[in-house]
């Protein structure tokens, strides 16, 4: 929305900041890192109000978690939602495709938070939404996005993978892009889901893999950078920045409030709506590999869920203590900030590893 003052730069020279995506994106970041400070609060209060009991309480989980957790409310995301649409909105380009298809991944999945979250709550259960009809929810909004980057991508890309290392090769998916890019969203989104089980684990990591696609998306936008790298160029994706930006400044005033002991759960609000975020970002900068690695901590953390379930369907043993691996280390007796800060620091060594792709080709 602000973008349209650099057209009056010729009158006031100042204004021709308004053009460059790194002013745009401070400003974004700011924006909503304020929005959290002044209505985290507020909205806070209005949750408890609201909730009563809070979100509830798995009974099968870390016996600790019934003591130290109960009475804690949930749907927190709604505050990095809010401030995250508020600054995109205000600093972003509107004519963006780019743009639009992340905001909409994002809130479709936050939708589907927001109804699983309150379904919990009302109800006073851990079941919620059933898990059908969030995965085909999900799997709805990802097609709609895995098309629509198809009709954004310049013709060399459309339906096709690019993959880390390799700088000319390409993998001509055709029309199989669809659902391999619905994979990616509704996998990125489900795995976030999964993580989000202690104070502050999930919104860093989020902010850290973000923070890095953010990177990515300005790279591939510009087609000096992307010739000096040799990665491919992908016009328009450097305004997702202003989205990363935003996403962090929302995501740090959350976690002023979420930092342990948690004053609000971010819940499926919040979990389901970053985690769209980050798989449409890769889908929109041909970074979908590269996900796997920025955000390698959700696929072992959705890895472990996977393999503790298969394994006890055949044998009726697990791999683990307990599923997701966090609660696994928990119950090994790490105390939970030790758990989330030595899993913050995986995320950003693995962040930095992602990074390191752009160069080595």
């Amino acid at each position: 929305m602000l973008y349209f003052l650099a057209e009056l730069s010729h009158n006031v020279p100042v204004f021709n900041l308004f053009r460059y995506i790194t002013f745009r994106a401070g400003g974004a970041f700011f924006t909503a890192l304020v929005f959290g400070f002044v209505f985290g609060r507020p909205l806070i209060d209005f949750l408890r109000l609201r909730q009563g009991r809070g979100q509830p309480i798995r009974t099968d989980g870390p016996e600790s978690h019934i003591l130290t957790k109960a009475g804690t409310p949930t749907m927190g995301g709604l505050l990095i939602l809010s401030a995250l649409l508020v600054s995109t909105l205000l600093w972003a380009r509107l004519d963006n495709g780019f743009v639009w298809l992340v905001m909409f991944v994002t809130l479709g999945f936050g939708l589907i938070g927001f109804a699983d979250d309150y379904a919990k709550v009302t109800k006073q259960t851990h079941a919620g939404v059933s898990g059908r009809v969030r995965l085909l929810a999900g799997f709805a909004i990802a097609l709609i996005a895995s098309l629509w980057a198809m009709w954004l991508h310049p013709e060399p890309l459309t339906g096709k993978l690019a993959f880390p290392v390799f700088k000319a090769f390409l993998l001509d998916l055709g029309w199989l892009f669809l659902p391999f890019g619905m994979l990616v969203i509704v996998g990125a989104a489900n795995a976030v889901n999964l993580t989000d089980g202690l104070d502050g684990l999930a919104i860093m990591p989020v902010m850290i893999a973000a923070g890095s696609l953010g990177v990515i998306a300005y790279v591939v936008g510009r087609a000096d950078f992307t010739q000096y790298l040799d990665v491919h160029f992908v016009p328009g994706t450097g305004e997702i920045t202003i989205f990363v930006a935003a996403l962090i400044g929302g995501g740090l005033g959350f976690l002023w409030y979420n930092a342990p002991p948690a004053a609000v759960f971010m819940g499926d609000t919040g979990s389901l709506a970053l985690g769209g975020a980050l798989g449409a970002i890769a889908v929109a900068t041909k970074h979908e590999i590269v996900l796997a690695i920025v955000g390698g901590l959700f696929v072992v953390e959705a890895l472990s869920v996977i393999i503790q379930v298969a394994y006890y369907k055949r044998t009726k043993k697990r791999v683990f203590l307990m599923a997701p691996i966090h609660h696994h280390f928990e119950k090994k007796g790490w105390a939970e900030p030790q758990i989330v800060i030595r899993f913050w620091i995986v995320s950003l060594i693995l962040a930095m590893i992602g990074l390191a792709t752009l160069k080595l080709r």
